[in-house]
């Protein structure tokens, strides 16, 4: 049993031990407070510097046809030099605090989202990825056992809210991404907020003769898709990890940024995979425009689709859904070629293509993605799918 003495010295250690707490308590709300201040000027700086750069290119885009050879090739200098300031304030602000979006705002209030060290951002990004691995998982095995152990509407329901939520989550997480300081593009957050939209009207569809007529169909094909999002993920991971330690990549970038010329080697594998999946799409199309002409369709989730482009004819599904490929390959080929030929179209986009206007996705991503079209296929549900009537699945 300890003495009177022995409890006194010990707390004598526990005062001081406070006291050493208190004072780098202090010594941190005062850095605290001088680093939220740095903050809040360099954030300043650099909208002032970015608003004089922007002035400073419209007037040089103005004089640009009125100087000399001599001047030509020092406002061209000065142009590129605009560029890459902008591309260091990108990374700048990727360290600083910013305001939410709108979807932001309304999910999570001002609430500041900025990660303010490298190894955070990392692991944030890290676990994004992992998130989108396990659901696939999970959506695999659930679709799975809704397809050949269970056949009931409610643990169809349940499938289809997993997907409401998985999305919602997804777009949640994605915008936390790009505040800090990830390229995720746009049309990447927009379809799943369609995908969002259009898993719920799935889950309304009641049951009855249309449902049990596509039900099967649509489960079996939310198996597959799920089977070649895994397939995916590895082949884009080791993609990323090797780009990333070449130092061609940001490490900030996600599983589906980056594309180079060795990568063909492991996506001849997987090719015959998304050309299967894409014409499987394209049955799904025929199938669903079919059941609209049943006498007997009578639910909204397909009679809505009449009054709008996602019940276009299954030509126009037909077109996109088997071209894509094929064109993704041979703008991948004239680039490759352009490349040969200029030795300098690499560097200049930093090592990445760019994509034709005609789709949404840069040619790899088309390429690395069971058939991500924004086509006229309906009902995708792989984690990365755009469930929906009127957006083809990644």
């Amino acid at each position: 049993m300890a003495s009177v003495a022995e409890c006194l010295r010990e707390w004598e250690e526990l005062q001081d031990g406070f006291q050493r707490i208190q004072d780098n308590h202090r010594l941190y709300k005062q850095k605290l407070e001088e680093l939220t201040k740095l903050q809040d000027g360099i954030s300043s700086c650099i909208t002032r510097q970015k608003k004089r750069l922007k002035e400073l290119s419209l007037s040089l885009k103005k004089c640009k046809t009125h100087v000399s050879p001599e001047q030509r090739d020092s406002v061209q200098e000065i142009q590129s030099l605009i560029k890459e300031r902008q591309n260091v304030f990108f990374e700048m602000e990727a360290y600083l605090p910013k305001k939410n979006g709108l979807y932001l705002s309304l999910v999570l209030g001002n609430v500041n989202v900025t990660l303010l060290s490298k190894q955070a951002k990392f692991a944030y990004k890290d676990e994004y990825e992992k998130f989108k691995l396990y659901l696939t998982i999970i959506l695999l095995i659930v679709s799975f056992s809704c397809r050949f152990l269970l056949n009931s509407r409610v643990t169809d329901s349940a499938f289809n809210f997993l997907l409401v939520w998985y999305y919602c989550t997804l777009t949640i997480r994605e915008s936390i991404l790009i505040n800090n300081g990830s390229k995720i593009k746009g049309w990447w957050v927009f379809h799943h907020h369609i995908s969002t939209f259009l898993s719920g009207v799935m889950l309304t569809w009641p049951d009855g003769l249309m449902y049990q007529m596509f039900r099967n169909q649509f489960l079996s094909f939310s198996m597959y898709q799920s089977f070649v999002q895994f397939l995916q993920y590895y082949y884009q991971s080791g993609c990323l990890y090797r780009l990333r330690a070449l130092g061609e990549r940001h490490n900030m970038d996600l599983t589906v940024e980056g594309f180079q010329s060795w990568m063909w080697r492991g996506l001849t594998f997987l090719l015959p995979f998304l050309f299967f999946g894409q014409f499987w799409q394209l049955y799904n199309a025929v199938t669903l425009f079919r059941m609209l002409q049943h006498p007997e369709c009578k639910e909204w989730q397909l009679r809505g689709s009449r009054r709008s482009s996602c019940a276009a004819s299954p030509s126009s599904s037909s077109s996109w859904g088997t071209s894509s490929p094929p064109f993704v390959l041979c703008t991948r080929s004239f680039r490759t070629r352009a490349k040969t030929q200029s030795g300098t179209e690499e560097e200049q986009h930093g090592g990445q293509d760019c994509f034709s206007p005609l789709a949404p996705s840069r040619s790899h991503l088309l390429a690395l993605m069971p058939s991500r079209l924004w086509c006229l296929t309906p009902f995708c549900a792989s984690p990365d799918a755009g469930q929906s009537w009127g957006l083809a699945c990644e």
